[in-house]
């Protein structure tokens, strides 16, 4: 969806991302039934990765020590100079329509019953 609102290309599930700055692309390859698809893509683009692109990192004991320490800053939207605003408009909210509730029944006989006599489906 972000793709489509930006009107980027998109790359999703990459397991292996490589990119040619020079050129201005990224080449995405991803596993799919068949195999392994590469796709190249313009960039801006957005990527989705997939959990093996990456090997994950360990924290050390004393760089978690060091973090209980740190200050977390918060910026707020005006600290980045970025305005709220969205491109949505909602035209109307309805319910969906009310529905009788189900029936449990005890057995096949009267399930099958129910179904040729009530519902007609067979």
């Amino acid at each position: 969806m972000l793709a489509g609102l930006l009107k980027w290309p998109q790359g999703t599930f990459a397991s292996k991302v490589t990119l040619d700055k020079e050129k201005q692309v990224a080449t995405v390859d991803r596993e799919v039934d068949g195999g392994i698809e590469t796709v190249l893509l313009d960039l801006p683009a957005v990527i989705t990765t997939d959990l093996r692109l990456n090997q994950p990192r360990y924290a050390t004991l004393p760089n978690i020590m060091k973090a209980k320490s740190k200050v977390i800053k918060k910026y707020t939207p005006g600290d980045l100079n970025v305005e709220i605003k969205s491109d949505l408009e909602v035209l109307q909210v309805t319910e969906p329509p009310k529905r009788k509730a189900g029936v449990i029944v005890s057995s096949v006989d009267e399930l099958i019953d129910k179904l040729q006599n009530e519902a007609r489906v067979i």
